[in-house]
């Protein structure tokens, strides 16, 4: 099974993808470890900043990927931004059959009542370098974004609204 998790910024991916690998011990690429390689190596001109730009650059490789471990028969968990709302489009049903989707987002209520325990966990996995961006309009911004997308092509959205502990369980048994 492959597994694609998605999300606005700071809603708990990798966390998500963390805690699926303990659980399920499949395989897990970091989209954002691979951008940083890309850019880094000077594979690629693009910057962390590209965000638009780096789902076009990214996602083609990561396609490519998620197709061979399905062929190969291979679990395999995906995390990270950049992957685009009509994402399915780029697989037949035989693909499809082997992709489970999450896409995490916050609502504003949870967004605006617990902005300090998001940025207090910004770095529960990975460390961020410089997080200045973040403030409770941007991440309102970003949600409302990935929620529009996501929904608008026909995706279901894990909503967190009230306690975000008791909705990623819910995701990671759903598996």
């Amino acid at each position: 099974m492959i597994i694609l998790i998605t999300g606005a910024s700071h809603t708990g991916k990798t966390v998500l993808a963390q805690r699926l690998l303990e659980k399920y011990h499949y395989p897990y690429l970091s989209m954002d470890h691979l951008k940083m390689g890309l850019i880094r190596s000077g594979n690629t001109d693009l910057t962390p900043y590209d965000d638009d730009k780096l789902t076009t650059y990214l996602w083609p490789i990561v396609r490519e990927m998620v197709k061979t471990a399905i062929e190969n028969k291979q679990d395999l968990i995906v995390e990270g931004c950049y992957i685009p709302y009509n994402w399915r489009a780029d697989f037949d049903k035989e693909y499809l059959k082997n992709i489970r989707f999450i896409c995490l987002a916050f609502t504003d209520n949870y967004i605006v009542n617990n902005f300090g325990k998001i940025v207090e966990h910004a770095s529960d996995v990975e460390k961020r370098l410089d997080d200045s961006d973040c403030t409770i309009e941007w991440l309102r911004k970003c949600n409302h974004e990935i929620i529009e997308g996501f929904t608008g092509s026909g995706e279901e959205v894990t909503l967190i609204d009230s306690d975000y502990e008791s909705s990623v369980p819910t995701v990671r048994d759903s598996i």
